[in-house]
């Protein structure tokens, strides 16, 4: 079984072979991507089920690219150990944690310390996939490959983005859904590995530690080989490449690449949040994205290796993705439609495809120009850069654009509760005070008085509040004047006799008048009897006449709320709180039927919402300006690159090599 491990070539393969192991090499490139980048396109259902902050979230991702850096320098042995057994072993372990143990995981901890795992993985495999690569192809047709190659990363974003957009339901009512991605993307690991495992091979150090800019330079390279030593040639790599077109170069393509990392990691956010798209046409829109970079970054290697050059298609690459970036993040705070926001992704996915093909081969041209026997150690410190920049710059985000969290973790409930809620939420909205009012009313007094019949709270309303004050206080002498009403009618009528009767009531001269004026005969003895029979209450009613008298235009009124006299007292201390109410008692009524809960959860949350809503065209806008600028120290670094501008000049070197090559042949057969 030896052959499982033992993958190293004596011989440079033929042509079928040859690519064989380099389309084994970009389907394990692909697959490791898919795994380390299958998070974006369930980013916000990750957040919510294992309660995570945004913050949190992203110093993962940091620390997951911190350790890749780390990975990327160990993998930088592989120009001592070999590059095969490095990704057959890494689609192992990335598979087994992508299939099993990150959907297994239910806190963020937990799922964190497992990303760390296929972080580290991937930083390996940055360096020993494009390795192979290199080693595979010569420098003429190195573009084609490393196109190849370069659509790994995005081949696994656009499976990402196409397993997601068509998995995941435009309505998501299971929280843990997503973790059927990382089943799915895991269980498509194992079988690539499997692959991999039994067809991956590997050049020998002697053949691969040397320089090969055509095919035909097979037989020279074979040749040299038996008399090669690898050990002098491998003595102090760093010293040999940590150099200025090799570290610079690095640094500035991976600050090119920030805005690709951003769409890995945060497309899916931006898109939610900034533009209101759901999950679904979020990840199809990632379909737009990734599927016009894998286009890119496959033929611009053709066409870069038709053309002999590499500089020129970085600038042109460069300066449209600058360009779309501009135009990209000004259509933040806008309402772009599905399809116009699908194109703009488009055009900026084909320049960063077009730049960056061509400066991987330039790259790995750069790296044989210093020593062919450290590719891999080059592409380490490439990789340890690029992993470097990428954890500063996660680590930088949250900093900028610190709405994310309230809008991820509160949005889509308080957007959901919003639209379910709306006609009560807009009066609330609108008409404040009389929220406020019904607030102050207590619930066993809202329930009296809807008990009350409507014609008697309106017939109380009529009564001002004096009178009603007044009718309250001599309730009893009210009673006694409408009991009393013919006597008193007999004393306001002779209020003279009357009070000199009260002085002398046995005068029966007095007394005979008094009967006279009541009626006389049987009826003013009658009345006269009851004068002096009721002599206390009669004079308690004359004794607050004048009180009385403002009570009486009110009489019929005061009758008719009469039965209600306890509720209307309850009532009473919310008088005006309840007539401000009273026109909206049906918005008010549903106002009063959303669920305490969701009051609870929006005066919480929808606050920090509205400003996340508020403040977050901005932060994203800052954060894409730095974008740009590292396209433009791209730009700006090109020339530090090995390779021609002109065609006319690539086509001589390469004239001049085969001449030395046929003359180097002729020699050594000599």
């Amino acid at each position: 079984m030896s052959w499982l491990w033992r993958r190293q070539l004596e011989a440079y393969p033929d042509t079928r072979p040859r690519l064989l192991y380099l389309a084994i090499t970009v389907l394990a490139t692909i697959t490791l991507y898919y795994e380390l980048y299958v998070v974006g396109s369930v980013s916000t259902l990750v957040l919510a089920d294992l309660h995570m902050s945004f913050t949190f979230f992203v110093v993962i991702l940091a620390v997951g690219n911190l350790i890749g850096a780390f990975g990327s320098l160990f993998a930088g042995l592989a120009d001592r150990l070999g590059r095969a057994n490095l990704v057959v072993g890494g689609l192992l372990v990335t598979g087994v944690l992508t299939a099993f143990v990150l959907p297994a995981t239910t806190n963020r901890w937990a799922f964190g310390i497992a990303s760390f795992g296929v972080g580290l993985v991937e930083g390996i495999c940055l360096v020993a996939t494009p390795a192979l690569i290199r080693d595979f192809s010569p420098q003429v047709g190195r573009a084609t490959a490393m196109g190849f190659w370069t659509a790994g990363p995005v081949a696994g974003s656009l499976i990402v983005a196409i397993v997601g957009s068509a998995t995941i339901p435009a309505v998501v009512t299971d929280p843990r859904i997503w973790t059927h991605q990382y089943v799915i993307c895991g269980i498509a690991g194992l079988v690539v590995w499997l692959i991999a495992l039994v067809g991956l091979r590997e050049l020998s150090p002697r053949l691969r530690d040397q320089l090969m800019v055509t095919i035909r330079d097979r037989a020279l390279i074979e040749a040299r080989a038996k008399g090669l030593d690898i050990e002098a040639a491998l003595r102090h790599p760093f010293r040999q490449l940590l150099k200025a077109d090799i570290v610079v170069s690095a640094f500035a393509v991976s600050v090119m690449l920030l805005i690709y990392y951003t769409a890995v990691g945060f497309s899916l956010i931006y898109l939610t949040t900034v533009f209101g798209f759901s999950v679904k046409d979020a990840n199809g829109l990632g379909n737009w994205n990734w599927g016009f970079n894998v286009i890119a970054v496959l033929l611009i290697g053709v066409i870069s290796d038709r053309f002999r050059v590499r500089k020129p298609f970085m600038v042109i690459g460069g300066i449209i993705a600058a360009v779309m970036t501009v135009v990209y993040l000004e259509q933040a705070g806008h309402h772009p439609g599905y399809y116009t926001l699908a194109v703009m992704l488009a055009v900026l996915s084909l320049g960063l495809g077009i730049a960056f093909t061509p400066w991987m081969a330039s790259f790995t041209e750069t790296v044989e120009a210093r020593n062919p026997a450290l590719t891999a150690t080059g592409l380490a410190i490439w990789g340890w850069i690029q992993r470097v920049v990428v954890f500063a710059s996660f680590l930088i985000i949250p900093a900028i654009v610190s709405s994310v969290t309230p809008l991820v973790t509160y949005g889509s409930t308080v957007q959901a509760y919003a639209a379910q809620y709306a006609p009560q939420l807009a009066f609330a909205q609108s008409h404040p005070a009389v929220v406020a009012d019904a607030q102050k009313v207590p619930p066993t007094v809202l329930a009296t008085a809807a008990a009350i019949p409507p014609t008697v709270t309106a017939t109380a309303a009529k009564i001002p509040p004096s009178v009603l004050t007044t009718a309250t206080t001599y309730s009893t002498q009210l009673a006694n004047a409408v009991k009393f009403a013919p006597e008193l009618t007999v004393i306001e009528a002779h209020p003279a006799l009357f009070a000199q009767l009260a002085a002398n009531p046995s005068n029966p001269t007095l007394q005979a008048q008094a009967i006279a004026a009541a009626g006389g005969g049987a009826k003013g003895a009658s009345v006269l009897a009851a004068i002096a029979a009721n002599k206390a209450a009669i004079n308690g009613v004359i004794a607050v006449g004048p009180q009385l008298a403002t009570v009486a235009p009110y009489a019929a009124d005061l009758n008719t709320i009469a039965p209600y006299s306890a509720q209307l007292k309850t009532i009473a201390p919310y008088s005006a709180e309840l007539t401000a109410m009273a026109p909206y008692s049906a918005q008010l009524t549903a106002l009063s039927k959303v669920p305490p809960s969701v009051t609870a959860y929006l005066t919480a949350h929808a606050s920090a919402v509205q400003t996340a809503a508020a403040n977050t065209v901005g932060q994203w806008k800052t954060w894409y300006w730095i974008c740009f600028g590292g396209i433009i120290v791209f730009l700006f670094s090109i020339p530090l690159l090995r390779g021609r501008w002109r065609t006319k000049d690539a086509k001589r070197d390469e004239e001049e090599h085969e001449a030395m090559v046929e003359a180097e042949l002729a020699k050594l057969n000599s």
